[in-house]
C-alpha cells in the first residue's frame, strides 16, 4: 500500500468524490470484506459490494485474499493507498499553466505550480515504484512571523538572492563538457514558496475521523 496515490484518470478520480466510496476508501486502509464494511458503515451488504466493484475496476482497491465460508467466498479487499489526492491532470483541459502566470508575486502562478508539482511528483512516484528505485526529493516546511510587509519583501528579496547563488553554484549547465555533448546529471525542479498561513487551519483527519 502506498503512503499516497496520485489519481490522474478522470473517471478514476469521479469516483472517489462520492460520498460512500470516500468512506470505503477511508475503512479499508486495514483489509475488510463487504460484510464487515456494511456493518462499520451501516449500509446494505448490496450497496457496499456495488461501490466495491466501481472502486476495483479503477485500480482503488485490490484483493488481499480470499476465504472460503461454507459455501460463500468471502473477498477481502484493501484501499491501494493511505490517502489520495486528485492530479490537475485529471482535469487536463481546464488545469492551470504556470507558463501563463509569470508573476512570482501572483497567488495564481503559485496555484499552478504546486498543480504541477502533484502532477509531476504523482507520475515520479509511479515511476519510482515500478522501477522499485527510491525517490530523491527534498522539501522544508515552516512558519515565520514578519513585523511588516517591508520585512517580508525584504526577507523575498534575499532569500531569491540566496537560491540564485546556490543555483549557480550548483547547477551544471554544460560548461566544461566535451563539445556537442550534455550533462550527465539529471535535472531537479526547484520551487520555493511563501504565503500567508490560514488562521484557522482545518484539523487534518485521522484515518478513523
Amino acid at each position: 500500500m502506498q503512503a499516497i496515490e496520485v489519481i490522474e484518470d478522470p473517471a478514476a478520480a469521479e469516483a472517489t468524490l462520492d460520498p460512500i466510496r470516500t468512506r470505503i476508501l477511508r475503512e479499508l486502509t486495514e483489509p475488510g470484506s463487504a460484510t464487515q464494511l456494511a456493518a462499520r458503515l451501516g449500509l446494505p451488504r448490496q450497496k457496499v459490494n456495488y461501490h466495491l466493484r466501481t472502486l476495483e475496476q479503477h485500480g482503488l482497491v485490490e484483493l488481499v485474499e480470499e476465504r472460503r465460508r461454507g459455501n460463500v467466498t468471502e473477498r477481502i479487499l484493501r484501499a491501494t493507498a493511505s490517502s489520495y489526492l486528485i492530479s490537475p491532470a485529471a482535469l487536463a483541459s481546464v488545469a492551470p499553466d504556470p507558463r501563463l502566470f509569470s508573476n512570482r508575486f501572483s497567488a495564481f502562478w503559485l496555484l499552478a505550480l504546486a498543480g504541477r508539482m502533484v502532477q509531476e511528483v504523482g507520475r515520479l512516484i509511479a515511476g519510482a515504484a515500478a522501477a522499485r528505485q527510491e525517490l530523491a526529493t527534498f522539501a522544508i516546511d515552516g512558519e515565520i512571523t514578519f513585523h511588516s510587509a517591508a520585512d517580508r519583501a525584504a526577507f523575498a528579496g534575499e532569500l531569491g538572492e540566496a537560491v540564485t547563488r546556490l543555483v549557480a553554484k550548483y547547477h551544471d549547465g554544460g560548461t566544461g563538457h566535451p563539445a556537442g555533448s550534455r550533462p550527465a546529471g539529471r535535472n531537479h525542479r526547484l520551487v520555493v514558496a511563501l504565503h500567508p498561513a490560514l488562521k484557522n487551519p482545518s484539523p487534518t483527519p485521522t484515518a478513523k475521523d
